[in-house]
């Protein structure tokens, strides 16, 4: 394995050059073969992750929690409401400290904006030990990097040109993290791939984010617009990825912005939505999914969705990230 991302916090993927992240891919689909074909691959043996969560999951938990297992090593889990940080205790004091136990330290804090990305920083700078992410408020790194290893295990490495439509859609459930879209428009514009965000204008996604897409873009070469139409945005795309998110200046009053919401119900994936986008054109979620809102099961059941795919490679990039990085 190579050394040289050893010792790495892996917060956001901009944090990580185009190589750097080639390497994580490369590995993965390493690991992914390895695993398969039954081959062990115990890279991290009597190594220690400390996965601590302000959230809940189950595709990250466990992914990890097997990852690490496949590795040789073994993960802690720790409820954020059972810990001393529910009494106080300081980014500081966690990163040092757990620093002591073991080799890393994952953490998933995403739901108030300003918070979780700050929070994984401080700890990261006081922490010996390499601290990954796994969803902030800003972005969600382990996901975006099963999502590029899905889209080019489909379309092969050479993306450029390729459009994907990242698309707010309807969810009453709860004001979801804005971290998914973000990372998804810092990521891919990284990688060719022509990117139209669509939501309508209360659901705007953090300045920072879409400054750095901005930027990505020109630099790549790619595309990235903006439009207020589900319709328009899904019209000729290679990859549509459609998924509710919040209200930046509303995660305190989320009855406020489900509120809102309700006014885009219509934005749907469906069957005619689908049918405007390529004919070879495949669908993607993080998950879970909120059927009959976000998307109807017709289309998340259908041929063109790759959501299990896609959720599958969550095992084998968060392998990747920790076989590399610790």
């Amino acid at each position: 394995m190579s050394e040289i991302l050893r010792g790495k916090d892996y917060i956001e993927t901009v944090d990580f050059s185009e190589q750097e992240i080639e390497l994580l891919l490369d590995t993965s689909t390493e690991l992914k073969e390895k695993f398969k074909n039954g081959i062990s691959h115990k890279l991290l043996p009597d190594k220690t992750i400390f996965l601590f969560f302000f959230d809940k999951s189950t595709r990250t938990r466990n992914s990890f929690e097997a990852g690490i297992t496949q590795l040789g090593g073994h993960a802690h889990f720790i409820e954020a409401g059972s810990s001393q940080v529910a009494h106080g205790e300081s980014p500081k004091d966690m990163g040092i400290i757990l620093s002591g136990y073991g080799h890393g330290i994952a953490i998933r804090h995403d739901l108030v904006p300003g918070e979780g990305n700050t929070y994984m920083r401080e700890v990261a700078e006081h922490a010996e030990i390499p601290v990954i992410n796994m969803q902030c408020d800003v972005d969600h790194p382990c996901q975006t990097l099963a999502d590029l290893m899905t889209i080019r295990e489909i379309f092969g490495p050479d993306l450029r040109g390729r459009k994907i439509a990242v698309s707010w859609a309807y969810a009453p459930s709860y004001a979801k993290p804005m971290s998914v879209p973000q990372g998804l428009i810092t990521l891919m514009t990284r990688f060719g791939m022509d990117v139209t965000l669509a939501h309508p204008p209360e659901y705007k996604l953090m300045d920072k984010c879409l400054s750095k897409a901005k930027e990505l873009a020109e630099k790549s070469g790619s595309n990235f617009q903006i439009v207020d139409n589900m319709d328009a945005a899904f019209e000729d795309a290679d990859i549509v990825y459609p998924k509710s998110w919040g209200i930046e200046e509303l995660f305190h009053k989320p009855e406020e912005a489900l509120e809102i919401g309700k006014k885009y119900k219509d934005w749907i994936c469906d069957e005619s939505k689908i049918k405007l986008t390529k004919n070879e054109a495949i669908y993607m979620h993080c998950l879970p999914a909120d059927r009959g809102n976000e998307v109807t099961d017709a289309v998340i059941d259908g041929p063109q969705s790759v959501v299990y795919q896609e959720a599958e490679n969550r095992l084998h990039t968060c392998k990747a990230i920790m076989s590399l990085t610790m």
